[in-house]
């Protein structure tokens, strides 16, 4: 696809790319992180502009830009569907979920949704959570070091397996200084790049490829005119799309993590509104572009994967290329470091700073969040290497985390009494059928998706419990991170007197 010189300029500028990153990832470590808020939610005081662009810099991902281009161009129109399940589950978001979740977060100053889950249904809560978040977040990161594998694979012609662990030192280190103040302002700036550049590009794709009779036209000839329809596809694959990338908008950890970060409620509930709008706008014109291009520019793809790369090489000269080039790893590196601090937060706020003892200080605290990233790292790198499909694997780690948590944590929001066991008992059930159902499922193609399994499952037995437990239902199981905060500051208090 690339001459021998132009994969070598292509190689040192995505590298040197990275390397600038990470310099301003450790001075921003350096200079404005001082605390583990700082670390984790920002400091709670993100103004709108970068909000809006981190909330569509972390939707719009490697796999949204490359896989489904590529599902777009292998599969047609139907691939719209996608979209609309999470625009559908996003609108949700908005009217019934954000306020709440923004509400909660500034009254009892959660950092995680296992502070959220802990708080409502007992600190027995916070290991399923936990083990939810970082189960879909680790999936969802190793698909970014797959999709910037696939990048240094193509443009410097590094062994696919080398890449994926390369891209995943990268990023790591990237995101190790920086923490979430850095990948918002680090979004703000790749969300600008990758919608400009997605805009364009798709303003091109029609300008060239012609008017709608000679797409059809085309299509017809190949015998293939049902897919420039949005009905082509499946009820089934809708349904697995609708509870998986659909109502994993619900319980994203870093959608929640953003509405506590914001400045005020107005900042967080209009930059969602307008994320919602750049995002399905966004996801719409990747959709087409992968059908315009077989059937508009009839590029002939023997890899469907690299469809993106091909396409922007028919239409660009090579300086624009590089461009172009430069916004995929905009989008996909906006997605990582993300994902990579939700995962990480989950681990040292709900599994590592429980176990700590007394009360942890801020640098104690900080250095944990750290090493967070790193085991983040490591368990993303297994996963991307196990399984390097871009949107196989999203599907797979959202159908975990929508079986283990979308159901409690709904109940939570709303119901004003709960059953604490039922809802971790719950959390178990989805979570395990999910997880076991996936492994058995490993070497054939199942027909009987895990989120089809986990997730009734999991509404069954929190209702079961529920109807139990009737008589003895509570508001908050668990103490709030303040009260917790309060209790090891008495017990301390209590040993010195002691």
């Amino acid at each position: 696809m690339f001459t021998e010189s132009e994969a070598s300029v292509l190689a040192v500028i995505t590298i040197a790319y990275f390397i600038f990153l990470i310099g301003v990832s450790v001075w921003i470590g350096i200079k404005q992180i001082r605390t583990y808020d700082d670390y984790n939610v920002a400091s709670r005081n993100v103004s709108l502009f970068p909000l809006i662009l981190t909330y569509v810099g972390t939707a719009i991902g490697g796999s949204l830009l490359l896989g489904i281009m590529t599902n777009g161009y292998t599969l047609g129109m139907g691939e719209q569907w996608f979209n609309v399940v999470i625009l559908l589950a996003s609108l949700i978001m908005a009217v019934f979920l954000i306020k709440r979740i923004r509400k909660l977060g500034d009254a009892h100053n959660y950092v995680t949704i296992g502070d959220f889950t802990a708080h409502r249904f007992g600190r027995a809560a916070r290991i399923p959570t936990a083990l939810s978040v970082l189960t879909a977040y680790a999936s969802i990161t190793g698909m970014q070091f797959v999709a910037i594998g696939l990048v240094l694979n193509l443009v410097a012609g590094v062994p696919m397996t080398t890449a994926i662990i390369v891209s995943a030192i990268m990023l790591t280190l990237k995101t190790v200084f920086g923490g979430l103040k850095a990948v918002v302002w680090q979004d703000a700036f790749h969300g600008t790049i990758q919608t400009v550049a997605v805009f364009g590009l798709f303003v091109l794709v029609m300008v060239t490829a012609g008017d709608f009779d000679q797409i059809r036209a085309n299509a017809e000839a190949l015998g293939e005119v049902e897919m420039l329809s949005p009905m082509n596809i499946g009820f089934t694959e809708v349904a697995v799309y609708a509870l998986t990338v659909g109502a994993y908008q619900l319980v994203r950890q870093d959608l929640w993590q953003r509405a506590w970060a914001g400045k005020s409620l107005k900042v967080v509930t209009t930059g969602y509104w307008i994320s919602i709008v750049l995002m399905t706008v966004t996801v719409v014109m990747v959709v087409w572009m992968g059908v315009w291009a077989r059937y508009g520019l009839q590029i002939e793809s023997e890899d469907p994967s690299l469809i993106y790369y091909e396409l922007i090489s028919h239409l660009l000269p090579f300086e624009l290329v590089i461009v172009l080039i430069v916004a995929l790893l905009a989008t996909v590196i906006s997605c990582a470091d993300s994902f990579f601090m939700c995962g990480a937060s989950s681990i040292v706020n709900d599994v590592i700073r429980p176990l700590l003892p007394g009360k942890p200080d801020q640098k104690t605290l900080l250095r944990w969040s750290r090493i967070s990233v790193v085991i983040t790292g490591v368990v993303a790198l297994a996963l991307a290497l196990a399984v390097p499909r871009l949107v196989e694997l999203w599907v797979t780690g959202t159908a975990m985390l929508v079986s283990g948590l979308l159901f409690p944590a709904v109940v939570a929001l709303y119901a004003k009494k709960v059953s604490g066991r039922g809802a971790i008992t719950a959390m178990w059930v989805g979570l395990g059928i999910s997880v076991g159902w996936t492994l058995v499922s490993l070497g054939f193609d199942n027909p009987v998706h895990p989120v089809f399994l986990g997730f009734p499952a999991s509404i069954l037995t929190y209702i079961v419990f529920h109807v139990i437990d009737r008589g003895r239902l509570v508001d908050f199981a668990g103490l709030s991170p303040e009260e917790d905060a309060a209790a090891l500051d008495d017990a301390e208090a209590t040993q010195t007197v002691r």
